[in-house]
C-alpha cells in the first residue's frame, strides 16, 4: 500500500476565472510544482457523472449549471463565482477527482489521497454555486463513501479560513457524517456564516470561529477540542477540505498561521485516522491564494500524510 497518491489534472487549470480573480490557475501550477518536487506519485482525475453530482446537489441546480456550461462562454454565477468554456469540465474534474480518492483509499491502494484540482468545492451548497465553488466537492466524497462504499460514520473536517457553508448545507441532515470547520469569526470574514450555534440536524457539525489575529496557540487549542470529539465519533474514514489561506502571508483573511502549524494539524488528524479508520485520509484543496504561502501549507501538509 502506498502511503500517499496525488490526484490532479491538466485540464482544471481550464477554468478562467478571469485576470484579477483570486482563484486563479497559477494556484494549482503552484500547486503541482510542489507535487512534482517532491516525486509524490499522480493519478488523473476522473470527471464525475450525473448520478455522482445527485448525490448532494438538486437537480434543478444540475440543470441550471448545464444550461450556463451550454453557453461556451465567460459568465458570472455571481459577483464571485466565474465560468468560462474551461470550466464545465475542471468542475467535474474537481468533483470526480473527490470520489475517486475515495475509491483509490477504501480500496487499500493508498492510505492518504490528495486532490489538487480546482475550482473548489467547499462553499457550493445543494442548490447553489457561490464562493468561487461550483460541486460540493468534499460533501460528494462523503455521501459516495457512505451510500456506494457502505461506510457507517465519515468525518469531514475545514481548515480553510472561509466557513465550508456548503458542505455544511449538504450534510445538515447527514447523522452518519461528522463535520468540523474552522475559520475567522463570521462577523469578520465572508460568508458569514459558522456560528457555534450551528450544530446540524443531529448534533453532527462542530464550528470553531477564530478572531482575527488568532495564530498557533489558539488554533492548536480548538482543534484539540474538535479532534476529542472526532475520536468519539471513530470515523471509517476521514475527508478533509485543505484551504492554506488561515496563514499569516495570505492577505485574504486575519489569522495567523504557519506553515508548521499546518504540520501539527495533519499530524494530529492522522494520529485520530490511525486510530479508527487505518489511517485513510482523503484530502481536498480548498482556498490559499498567497503563492508562496501556499506553497509552504502544501508542503508541510504533504510531508505528514507522507509519513
Amino acid at each position: 500500500m502506498r502511503e500517499l497518491i496525488t490526484i490532479t489534472h491538466e485540464d482544471c487549470l481550464g477554468h478562467d476565472t478571469g485576470p484579477c480573480h483570486r482563484e486563479r490557475p497559477a494556484r494549482l501550477e503552484t500547486v503541482r510544482a510542489v507535487i512534482d518536487r517532491m516525486g509524490l506519485p499522480i493519478v488523473e482525475a476522473r470527471e464525475a457523472d450525473e448520478a455522482d453530482l445527485l448525490l448532494g446537489h438538486d437537480p434543478r441546480y444540475l440543470a441550471a449549471l448545464d444550461e450556463v456550461f451550454a453557453r461556451e462562454a465567460h459568465v458570472d454565477l455571481d459577483e464571485d463565482t466565474h465560468v468560462s468554456p474551461g470550466s464545465r469540465r475542471a468542475s467535474l474534474l474537481g468533483a470526480g477527482g473527490a470520489l475517486q480518492g475515495v475509491d483509490l483509499v477504501l480500496s487499500g491502494e493508498s492510505r492518504h489521497a490528495f486532490v489538487a484540482t480546482r475550482p473548489p468545492g467547499h462553499h457550493a451548497t445543494r442548490t447553489r454555486a457561490m464562493g468561487f465553488c461550483i460541486y460540493g466537492n468534499a460533501a460528494l466524497a462523503a455521501l459516495h463513501a457512505l451510500e456506494r462504499h457502505g461506510l457507517s460514520r465519515v468525518g469531514v473536517l475545514d481548515f480553510d479560513v472561509h466557513h465550508g457553508n456548503g458542505t455544511q448545507d449538504i450534510l445538515w441532515h447527514e447523522a452518519r457524517s461528522f463535520f468540523v470547520s474552522s475559520h475567522q469569526e463570521p462577523e469578520t470574514l465572508w460568508p458569514g456564516t459558522g456560528e457555534t450555534s450551528e450544530t446540524g440536524a443531529h448534533d453532527n457539525m462542530l464550528n470553531l470561529p477564530l478572531a482575527s489575529g488568532t495564530g498557533t496557540q489558539e488554533m492548536r487549542a480548538a482543534w484539540e477540542i474538535a479532534l476529542a470529539r472526532l475520536d468519539a465519533f471513530a470515523p471509517d474514514l476521514i475527508i478533509l477540505s485543505a484551504g492554506f489561506d488561515a496563514h499569516r502571508e495570505d492577505d485574504i483573511s486575519g489569522l495567523l498561521w504557519t506553515g508548521a502549524d499546518y504540520t501539527w494539524l495533519t499530524e494530529a488528524i492522522c494520529a485520530v485516522a490511525a486510530q479508527h479508520c487505518n489511517g485513510r485520509i482523503v484530502s481536498c484543496l480548498e482556498g490559499g491564494y498567497h503563492l508562496p504561502a501556499l506553497a509552504e501549507g502544501v508542503e508541510a501538509h504533504l510531508r505528514a500524510l507522507a509519513g
